[in-house]
């Protein structure tokens, strides 16, 4: 367990925790991990909850990047707006997905540019938005979660994580601490993994030529995991991985850091 922190300023200067009480942070599920696997919100939950944090799981519905990144614009305010009201009052706003913190933080501003009655409230959402790995690292300082896991891993860069949040030493530092955990680095870990949530489906023959180059690498590294942040690119690796006859094991990596393993493995056969 990790000691609650001094107080944190955030980007916009304004302290989003208190030393006299744990953090409140509000766990932004994710559709996808609502969805299809529950288990990375429960893994999620108890990470924060290690770290010192009280956890809440507000209502919520979608962060509105498949709309946003189709160019519905509508839609995508429709969807910000609740995000907004049913975040507001939590000290942070953690996702175990960089994609939909990436939307939150990064493009919820530009969503709201030339709204001056929504634009400050979407500035101070973002500001306090994290994706799980680098609110544990970066705010919490806990890097060592006390999990278990004797096996050979690699791990999978997403891209929204990555470039638009520096994602990337964060998880990295967490399973440095995961007993008997032996990381294995891929080629080309950075790289798209050719899933970017709707570019699969409208350029499926593209999407598939990149997953067919990133489950090369992860093959060629010789580790029966694959470990990575976000679900939409694990779905994506896994499914490919399987329609090849490949045997490798594919998990969240709050699954591992929270010493959750006993859920088969994403796309595996109960």
């Amino acid at each position: 367990m990790s000691e609650t922190p001094r107080t944190h300023e955030s980007a916009a200067g304004q302290a989003q925790a208190s030393p006299a009480r744990p953090p409140r942070v509000g766990l932004f599920v994710t559709c996808l991990v609502d969805l299809m696997r529950p288990s990375v919100g429960f893994a999620a939950a108890r990470l924060l909850e290690e770290a010192g944090c009280t956890v809440h799981v507000p209502a919520q519905t979608c962060c509105g990047q498949p709309a946003y990144n189709s160019g519905d614009r509508g839609t995508t305010r429709d969807l910000a707006e609740q995000v907004i009201d049913a975040f507001a009052g939590f000290d942070y706003v953690v996702a175990p997905s960089g994609s939909c913190a990436g939307m939150i933080r990064t493009h919820y501003p530009e969503l709201f540019h030339d709204d001056p009655n929504w634009l400050p409230r979407a500035n101070a959402l973002a500001a306090k938005t994290y994706e799980l790995t680098s609110f544990l690292v970066d705010v919490m300082f806990h890097t060592r979660t006390g999990a278990r896991f004797r096996r050979r891993v690699t791990y999978h860069d997403s891209c929204a994580g990555l470039r638009e949040l520096g994602v990337q030493g964060q998880p990295r530092k967490l399973l440095a601490g995961v007993e008997g955990l032996e990381l294995v680095e891929m080629a080309e870990s950075d790289v798209c993994c050719g899933f970017g949530g709707t570019f699969a489906v409208k350029y499926g023959e593209i999407s598939n030529a990149i997953v067919e180059a990133k489950t090369k690498n992860i093959t060629e590294s010789g580790a029966p995991v694959l470990l990575a942040g976000d679900l939409g690119c694990l779905m994506n690796m896994a499914g490919k991985l399987s329609r090849d006859g490949k045997t490798v094991e594919v998990r969240h990596v709050a699954e591992v850091l929270a010493g959750m393993t006993d859920e088969p493995a994403i796309g595996a056969q109960d």
